[in-house]
């Protein structure tokens, strides 16, 4: 078990990245919203995840607008690959 993937919302994160396509941003507030909590909520979590590698965090400028995007890195896919393997695991123990 990754304990670090386990934790609720970050399992909510890693489940809505690994839908992307692989190498695919997504906005700081889609993920937010899709998430239902709040800025530094969010925000506390993807620092962990940014931490152990598994998330990519690209702050740009668009039209003087800051836009924050988040990308699964492919440390973070295998990561969620094997938490989800490990819970299918017990499923069909």
């Amino acid at each position: 078990m990754n304990e670090l993937i386990h934790q609720p919302t970050r399992l909510h994160i890693m489940a809505t990245l690994n839908a992307l396509r692989t190498g695919a941003k997504l906005e700081f507030i889609e993920l937010r919203k899709l998430l239902n909590v709040t800025d530094g909520n969010l925000g506390m979590h993807l620092a962990t995840l940014e931490k152990a590698g598994y998330v990519e965090i690209e702050k740009v400028f668009v039209a003087k607008k800051p836009r924050t995007r988040i990308s699964l890195t492919r440390a973070g896919r295998r990561a969620f690959e094997a938490h989800v393997q490990y819970l299918r695991d017990i499923l069909h123990a």
